[in-house]
């Protein structure tokens, strides 16, 4: 997992091939006012606009969720927001069986720790990292990048 704020983006396009396209559609895109709902920005990349009401940790875990094919870009775009995260390999507690349909598997286990991102600031979740977010209060709005493994 990466934590990092927008002005820092140019530090991790090494990371990915399509990491310098993910910001660069970000940083030459009015973030702020793009349209909720999910959109394909490039070969292997996938821009989804989510805006709703904070959850509570409580209701929020009940998504612990982790991908085998997709890394997430979350950006926050009006928060706070607070995400939840475990290092998959002390997850031990599936919830259901992994969905190839839509690249999620979700886990019953309690999270190791909550972090927060500002507006502007961002996390890179690999497969590796279970995660939830949308925990906070009052009107989120995000977008989540799928950048394909």
């Amino acid at each position: 997992m990466i934590l990092d704020s927008l002005h820092n983006a140019a530090r991790y396009y090494d990371l990915h091939p399509n990491f310098r396209k993910a910001f660069d559609y970000v940083n030459q895109n009015d973030i702020a006012n793009l349209e909720e709902g999910a959109f394909e920005i490039g070969e292997g990349l996938k821009l989804i606009v989510i805006v709703g009401q904070g959850n509570t940790k409580e209701e929020a875990v009940k998504g612990f969720e982790c991908h085998d094919k997709n890394i997430d870009i979350q950006i926050s775009i009006k928060g706070p927001e607070t995400f939840a995260w475990k290092p998959r390999e002390k997850c031990v507690n599936p919830n259901g069986d992994y969905s190839d349909e839509r690249d999620v598997r979700f886990f019953h286990d309690a999270p190791d720790t909550f972090f927060e991102l500002k507006e502007n600031q961002f996390a890179i979740l690999f497969p590796e990292d279970v995660h939830t977010a949308m925990i906070g209060e009052g009107l989120l709005k995000k977008i989540v990048i799928k950048v394909k493994i």
